[in-house]
């Protein structure tokens, strides 16, 4: 039996996320009525225990599939999955009960077809390389207006029509972003999702030549290339970002940049490759 009129649909694509994934189900159901939300996890290409330990979890419903891939593993789920509004969640994240709910509530609003969670990224432990890199990304008005970096985004049933329809791409959730104009999607401070950051600068510059190879795929889909210009980093936001509090601010804006450049140069050889497949993975912030 189920208590509630509209159900929301959680999708959460895992690979090998076995130390994270009863993390993020054991939050989001803590405050859930039985049957309030439809859970699909999709364990793909898993070599771990993520299957049995997301079957461990009343109202969770668990697809496996031996095909690593992200893109395949949420379509997947689309074929089970029936309720609207529908969420995208990654495995390594936090997200509880009554941000779902508020996430669900916006689209009560038939203009809006997207939205994502306020994020809340813990420094605990990270060097200062690390610190630094988000300190400055977080101001930015692009990073603070979009969807993506934030590992949950909800549609519609008209705006997972737009979505679906989309050829595979690395960033699923830059994807969401940039299909959607401003008015069509919304960043709720009322939800809110705790995302946890690498712990070394390796990782962070794995994560971030993932972001910009994703940017570039974008540029090259007709649908998106004209707003993919949209996600990128502009020199006058970091200037005043830098001119808020030149003293504290400009020496991260100059690791910012260093760090920028060198993800450059690793996304364009990935771009001469034609490797838009590889999925650069940070498993330093998914200790149990």
């Amino acid at each position: 039996m189920r208590y509630w009129a509209i159900v929301v649909s959680v999708v959460i694509p895992a690979h090998n996320e076995a130390s994270v994934v009863g993390r993020l189900l054991s939050r989001l159901l803590a405050g859930a009525a039985p049957g309030e939300f439809e859970i699909w996890v999709v364990a793909n290409g898993c070599t771990d225990d993520t299957a049995e330990i997301a079957g461990t979890f009343a109202d969770v419903k668990v697809l496996v599939t031996p095909q690593a891939n992200k893109h395949a593993a949420m379509r997947l789920a689309d074929e089970h999955a029936e309720g609207f509004p529908r969420l995208y969640v990654d495995a390594d994240v936090e997200l509880g009960a009554q941000d779902v709910r508020a996430l669900a509530a916006v689209f009560d609003d038939p203009g809006v077809l997207a939205a994502g969670p306020s994020r809340a990224m813990p420094a605990e432990g990270r060097p200062w390389t690390v610190r630094w890199f988000y300190d400055v990304w977080d101001e930015l008005p692009v990073v603070r207006e979009g969807l993506f970096g934030r590992g949950v985004v909800g549609v519609s049933r008209e705006g997972w029509d737009r979505l679906r329809a989309l050829p595979p791409l690395l960033g699923d959730d830059l994807a969401a972003s940039l299909l959607f104009e401003p008015e069509q999607r919304r960043v709720l401070s009322e939800a809110s999702v705790v995302v946890h950051p690498p712990r070394t600068a390796g990782a962070l510059l794995k994560i971030r030549t993932r972001a910009l190879v994703s940017t570039l795929q974008a540029a090259d889909d007709p649908e998106l290339a004209s707003a993919s210009g949209s996600a990128r980093t502009s020199l006058s936001d970091l200037r005043a970002i830098a001119s808020a509090s030149p003293v504290r601010n400009g020496p991260k804006v100059v690791w910012f940049l260093a760090l920028t450049v060198a993800t450059k140069v690793r996304a364009r050889r990935a771009v001469r490759a034609g490797d838009f497949k590889t999925w650069q993975r940070d498993d330093t912030s998914r200790g149990a």
